[in-house]
């Protein structure tokens, strides 16, 4: 009885041991992603500023439509406009989504899903910000 008694402990002390192992990895792993979510948030937050500069420019060159004309007659100012507002939408979009990404994101999370979809989300964000910087840069370099 004793034996058994044993063996019933061994296994019950290993079956623990395993869960408690099992229990740290995903704890490091959750760890790796939220460090690595918040390393692609820290490669594009500065970007920001740069979209709040792009923000004004355009309100700028939007109120100044009709001096852009009398520079370049060849201007069509209704497509213009139509890209600026755009643009402008574009800019505040991304902005607003990492602000709502910065407030709903849990960096502690042990959930190692959890924080893989973060990583899906703020990556996703990230190419969104690349695409809209290309653009701002494409249109207002002529204004610059």
């Amino acid at each position: 009885m004793i034996r058994k008694l044993t063996w019933s402990t061994l296994a019950v002390g290993l079956l623990l041991a395993g869960a408690c192992q099992n229990a740290n990895n995903k704890n490091e792993e959750a760890e790796t992603l939220a460090k690595k979510a918040i390393e692609i948030h820290d490669e594009i937050m500065p970007q920001i500023s740069a979209f709040d500069k792009h923000d004004i420019l355009v309100d700028s060159l939007l109120s100044n439509l009709s001096a852009l004309k009398a520079k370049d007659a060849t201007l069509d100012t209704a497509e213009t406009r139509q890209e600026f507002q755009t643009l402008k939408g574009d800019l505040e979009s991304a902005t607003d989504k990492m602000m709502v990404w910065m407030k709903e994101y849990t960096m502690d999370s042990t959930d190692v899903a959890y924080q893989q979809a973060e990583i899906d989300r703020i990556s996703a964000l990230k190419t969104e910000f690349e695409q809209v910087e290309y653009e701002a840069q494409r249109l207002l370099a002529p204004f610059k």
